[in-house]
């Protein structure tokens, strides 16, 4: 089994960077794709990165070009930077490891960012 946990959320100003972690644990060889998804104040889930273990990223629109993943492999964590934050950035944000049958998933619980002044 594998488990992800994030860390690193918390309160930005709006025009700030924050950067988020996402640790897996378990059978980490089982993960092909780890990815981001936010979810704000009454919206629904939406994908905002993702990495293969080929290093192969993806950025979806709402966060494309103010964001970076990363994958370091000696610690088991990808990281989510993030940068010029607005305040429609508020959200909880989750991490979800994609294994290689292309099928099962495991989230975390997620960490909430919150862009305000």
């Amino acid at each position: 089994q594998v488990q992800v946990v994030e860390s690193g959320g918390g309160s930005v100003q709006p025009g700030g960077s924050q950067r988020i972690s996402c640790f897996a644990s378990g059978n980490t060889n089982s993960i092909n794709v780890i990815a981001w998804y936010r979810q704000p104040p009454g919206k629904q889930r939406e994908l905002v990165a993702s990495i293969n273990n080929e290093d192969m990223t993806h950025y979806a629109d709402p966060m494309k070009g103010r964001v970076t993943i990363s994958r370091d492999y000696s610690n088991n964590t990808v990281y989510l930077e993030m940068n010029d934050l607005k305040p429609d950035d508020t959200a909880v944000y989750s991490c979800m490891a994609l294994f290689n049958n292309y099928s099962d998933r495991s989230w975390g619980r997620g960490t909430q960012v919150t862009v305000s002044s």
